[in-house]
């Protein structure tokens, strides 16, 4: 009797202590799925390729039925998967098409685990690009932000415009809770879900990833559009500034406050998102 009191004791141990790491997660932006997104069946739109190296993994992507006008390529944040920009595939902003890629490590990309390196992130992206080298506009939200911005610095002559969104690129910014550690050891990294299990595992290497970033954001020549929230709770509205600051080479950057507003543009803001990546079809430069 003892024994099954004992196990009964450390059991509800184990629950009351996943239920509050789970809390931490959310606080710390490893929930970032996003309010009321349709769980429309995208099937017939999927397609997948592969990635060239460093990352040389199957990519899942969403794309729209046609695809005319100016390609633009959404980046979801963490943990996320293609399907938060459901209404941007199958509703397209006008002259464009949309592809909406499953970052790796989550959706139905490879691999199972996380891909912490930004530089591998970025190769999944180019896998999507159209073939015909085709100039694309990258729309990144929260940590996909630093995607497209690798990419961005990476390969100028292929970028259009850029839409950061919500975008966490400051170092300065990023804090590990110290509990956020436990999702890295067992038994709690055993009983999280894959997307929250790499989630945690980017963010515990995000600000070294992003200060290995900053040297590189000077390359970025593109057409730029910071749109975000002053009420974002995940991602302090201090990234705005960095931003304007680190992006000296843009041919031009134009930022949209949005007063009042959180961490989730790309919903409870679609329409201005939308207002967003219409300048970046044409950038009034």
């Amino acid at each position: 009797m003892q024994k099954h009191t004992l196990l009964k004791s450390h059991a509800s141990l184990l629950t009351k202590s996943l239920s509050a790491f789970s809390v931490i997660l959310a606080t710390c932006g490893c929930m970032n799925t996003g309010p009321n997104i349709p769980q429309t069946n995208l099937e017939h739109l999927r397609k997948f390729t592969l990635s060239d190296a460093p990352l040389s993994q199957e990519i899942s992507y969403l794309r729209s039925p046609l695809q005319t006008g100016v390609p633009v390529i959404y980046v979801h944040g963490t943990p996320g998967s293609a399907q938060a920009w459901v209404n941007y595939v199958e509703h397209p902003v006008e002259a464009s098409y949309s592809i909406a890629i499953d970052r790796p490590g989550f959706g139905q990309s490879h691999p199972a685990g996380a891909v912490i390196s930004l530089q591998s992130q970025a190769s999944a992206v180019l896998a999507v690009m159209p073939s015909d080298n085709t100039p694309v506009i990258l729309v990144g939200h929260s940590l996909g932000g630093a995607v497209v911005a690798q990419v961005a610095a990476e390969h100028p002559e292929r970028i259009k415009a850029i839409v950061f969104l919500a975008s966490s690129l400051d170092p300065a910014q990023e804090k590990i809770h110290p509990l956020q550690p436990l999702g890295q050891i067992w038994p709690f990294r055993s009983l999280l879900s894959r997307p929250l299990r790499n989630a945690n595992d980017e963010l515990m290497q995000f600000k070294a990833q992003l200060l290995m970033l900053e040297p590189l954001l000077k390359h970025i020549e593109a057409p730029v559009i910071i749109v975000h929230g002053t009420q974002d709770d995940l991602v302090p509205f201090a990234n705005v500034a960095y931003l304007q600051e680190k992006l000296s080479k843009a041919r031009c950057v134009k930022t949209v406050t949005l007063e009042n507003q959180n961490h989730f543009l790309p919903w409870n803001s679609e329409t201005r998102v939308r207002e967003a990546i219409a300048w970046a079809i044409k950038p009034d430069c």
